[in-house]
């Protein structure tokens, strides 16, 4: 799939291949119902993710670090809703190559974002990934969470993702980031909130409902629903929202 021009991975002609065969699979009526909905600026080609994916995956594959991160720039350079997807599913893939120094890469691809299609798998699969494996970068976390962007504030919530999963949640920096964020009127901050504490109600559901209850007087309805949807005491809780 690759053309090499002086023993290395031409990441322009790469890029262009990737385009290629993605505009092999584009639907230009799913392109412009997409763009809709994602209320994008962008070129639309209307390809659906799981064959994006496959295109992703042959071209991330026998690529190292230096290449990945070549090819992710190129590809995210014009303004083709596709190729920076193509470019965040490299990312993923080839995640496990990336130093902590590229916790960098991923921040300015979320704040170039935007949107949260591109955002909430850059937080939880290269973020939350880096974190994992660099502990010490949860000070980047912590940094973050006082973002004036919103993004990145979100990033922080879904970063603690992973973990979570893993069965090894970060209780420490849920509860501050919790404390730093309940009070948000942004929706995707408030969702993110939920969608964390709904993950980890599958594990620790007395954890959860502990802290709901500790902070009924100002969660949001938002946060609330998605974080009580697994509770085994959802109806109390609820019983308790509505009369707080």
């Amino acid at each position: 799939m690759f053309f090499l021009v002086g023993g290395h991975t031409d990441p322009v002609i790469a890029a262009d291949d990737v385009e290629a065969r993605l505009g092999e699979l584009a639907d230009p009526e799913r392109a412009a119902q997409e763009k809709r909905y994602l209320k994008s600026d962008l070129r639309h080609l209307g390809v659906r993710l799981p064959a994006l994916r496959e295109v992703a995956i042959v071209a991330a594959t026998s690529l190292d670090r230096e290449q990945t991160l070549a090819l992710v720039e190129e590809l995210w350079r014009p303004p083709v809703h596709e190729r920076r997807m193509a470019a965040i599913e490299i990312l993923i893939r080839n995640t496990p190559l990336l130093t902590a120094d590229d916790l960098a890469v991923a921040e300015r691809l979320i704040r170039a974002s935007h949107t949260w299609a591109y955002v909430d798998v850059l937080a939880e699969k290269v973020v939350g990934g880096l974190i994992l494996r660099y502990p010490p970068l949860t000070a980047t976390l912590d940094a973050w969470v006082r973002d004036e962007d919103f993004w990145i504030r979100r990033t922080t919530l879904l970063a603690l993702l992973p973990g979570v999963r893993a069965g090894d949640p970060d209780l420490a920096r849920l509860t501050a980031y919790g404390e730093a964020l309940v009070g948000e009127r942004e929706f995707f901050i408030r969702k993110a909130l939920g969608w964390v504490l709904r993950e980890l109600s599958k594990s620790d559901p007395a954890w959860v409902t502990g802290w709901v209850r500790g902070h009924l007087p100002v969660v949001s309805g938002v946060t609330f629903r998605e974080a009580v949807r697994h509770l085994p005491d959802r109806e109390d809780l609820l019983a308790a929202y509505r009369t707080r």
